[in-house]
């Protein structure tokens, strides 16, 4: 049998609405309910000792001078935890502004955050635009709001949910306490805001990682920054993440008008090739250079017994170099010289790519990337009909196929949010020795597919830690996918510094965002820069916008990883911070 819900009501009045709660819910509760004022005071509202009986003779606690803003240390509060806590229209008493009425719910949340068990609700009910937020209507300038999901961001909560206030639904209940007087706040069109815990923010390490090349075993760090999306196994076979959930899918479309093989080779994500041929695989992508590859030094190779610990600079001194796989075309020639392979079939492959990119709302340095291959004869049709099948499975998810004005062999695949996504080329076959045959290569970004067809907003949420978000994808029939994190906070801040010709690396400046902030940064942009006439150095100015699609973001927490990030750009980056 389940133990009734645990319930706290703080700020009570008349103690109307915790009367009227016991009466309309379907559930079994126990129910706490407290007020800040003596029980003398309490009881000079109209109905208060009746309210207060019935709680009683329900079995339901009553409790008087219990302050909202440090529940815990009440003696018969501390040590209890509930599963909902409700605030309704919080006050901070006579002709106090929007400034003290914010720091009330500043010091309510983070009460809240030590008596409410994993998983609980905490319910604040507000007047029509005093929440700040797009449900409110109308919405009030953000100044003169009361900021509530960043006033509860504080605390490491986030807004869930939003629904009208209906004080019909309570029979009984009478709102009081405006202005600290037996008087009414005008309900009418307000708003009930349910938050719930965030999942922590953490501070991103360096992992040291095996790879096994040949004969040789390697070990080597992988950056800091690239931590959060190792190891997460979304393509696993018993994985519901949205990215494996897009692959079968489509998958399970070409295979009723194409024989389809999926490749069970486990390749390492480690690649170890000359320079010049590494940046040549890595032409499914929009550019990419040395630049834009993850060279990474290995720290010890162990093969055949032997044992090496590897010295010197960030990048090997001989030609061949170590690098995270920048495409899975890297493998390209052991696919096509596997025994499995056959022409007029699709061989399918899919893993982890990693690319150097900016922060931006639509890019990330690393995604899963699915590769189909296949040797096809060398008429049009074969070829245009698997063109056709990828354009009729994907433009009802907005992806629109062009073909390259520059290689009629090579046609891109776009959407509004990402150009140039994904890839489907014609290579000339008789150096794979295939005759009379074509081979067709597709490349397709799993990550940004998953995203349209879903109807995620953000790239990021792909990655979250949060369980809500893969227990979403878990659930029969799936529905439309619903945020946890309703309107987000967004925090500006600009950083300026000097940097001397020729020894900025932006990429570098990037990858340093991305680990001060454990991707908290949602964009970058470049608003100034300056160029002393005289000394010929330069100063730049860059514009970080912190938004966080699944996580509570205070801004505090921006305060401080802004702080963390100018430290580490003073570590890692040649410039003078201004």
């Amino acid at each position: 049998m389940c133990s009734p819900r645990e319930v706290l009501l703080v700020g009570e009045g008349n103690f109307s609405f915790s009367a009227a709660l016991l009466e309309s819910s379907m559930e079994e509760l126990h129910v706490t309910s407290t007020c800040l004022q003596s029980e003398d005071e309490a009881l000079r509202m109209h109905g208060t000792q009746e309210n207060i009986q019935h709680l009683r003779d329900c079995g339901s606690t009553v409790l008087f001078e219990v302050d909202c803003t440090c529940l815990s240390e009440h003696e018969d509060l501390h040590g209890h935890l509930f599963d909902c806590i409700i605030f309704n229209f919080p006050h901070f008493g006579r002709k106090s502004g929007v400034k003290k009425n914010r720091g009330l719910l500043v010091k309510f949340f983070q009460s809240c955050a030590k008596v409410l068990k994993d998983g609980g609700e905490v319910h604040v009910a507000l007047c029509n635009g005093q929440g700040g937020t797009p449900a409110d209507n109308p919405m009030r300038e953000w100044h003169n709001s009361w900021q509530v999901v960043a006033m509860a961001a504080e605390a490491g909560l986030v807004l869930n949910e939003v629904h009208p206030f209906d004080p019909t639904k309570y029979q009984g209940y009478k709102c009081t306490g405006y202005r600290s007087q037996d008087k009414g706040f005008h309900v009418e069109n307000g708003l009930n805001h349910i938050f719930t815990r965030s999942y922590p923010y953490t501070t991103p390490v360096n992992v040291k990682m095996e790879a096994a090349l040949a004969k040789e075993t390697i070990l080597f760090e992988l950056p800091a920054e690239l931590s959060e999306y190792v190891n997460r196994s979304f393509l696993d076979s018993q994985s519901c993440h949205p990215v494996k959930l897009v692959q079968e899918q489509l998958l399970r479309e070409l295979k009723s008008s194409w024989p389809v093989n999926t490749l069970t080779q486990n390749f390492p994500e480690l690649v170890c090739c000359p320079s010049d041929q590494l940046c040549a695989f890595g032409t499914d992508l929009v550019t990419t250079s040395q630049t834009d590859i993850y060279w990474v030094r290995s720290l010890e190779t162990h093969g055949q017994g032997s044992h090496e610990e590897v010295e010197g600079d960030d990048h090997p001194s001989a030609n061949t170099r170590y690098a995270l796989q920048p495409s899975l075309l890297v493998h390209l020639s052991e696919i096509i010289n596997h025994e499995e392979f056959s022409p007029g079939t699709l061989h399918t492959l899919s893993g982890l790519v990693f690319r150097r990119t900016p922060v931006s709302p639509n890019t990330s340095p690393a995604h899963h990337q699915l590769l189909l291959v296949g040797a096809l004869p060398s008429d049009s049709e074969p070829l245009k009909c698997l063109h056709g099948c990828l354009e009729t499975l994907l433009s009802p998810h907005g992806v629109s196929f062009r073909e390259d004005p520059e290689d009629s062999n090579k046609v891109w695949l776009n959407s509004d949010k990402l150009p140039k996504f994904g890839r489907l080329a014609y290579l000339s076959a008789p150096e794979y020795e295939f005759h009379s045959v074509r081979l067709c290569v597709v490349t397709i970004d799993l990550d940004h597919l998953a995203t349209l067809v879903f109807g995620l907003f953000d790239w990021r949420l792909l990655w979250s830690p949060d369980p809500r978000f893969l227990r979403h994808f878990s659930s029969k029939p799936l529905e439309p996918f619903a945020i946890f994190s309703l309107y987000p906070s967004s925090y500006s801040h600009d950083i300026s510094f000097w940097m001397e010709p020729d020894s900025f690396d932006e990429l570098d400046f990037h990858a340093v965002i991305r680990q001060a902030t454990a991707g908290a940064v949602k964009d970058v942009v470049l608003v100034d820069r300056f160029r002393h006439p005289h000394m010929g150095h330069a100063s730049l100015c860059y514009r970080l916008t912190y938004q966080s699609p699944d996580r509570a973001l205070s801004h505090s927490q921006v305060k401080d990883m802004h702080v963390a990030l100018r430290k580490l750009m003073a570590q890692k980056l040649r410039v003078t911070l201004r």
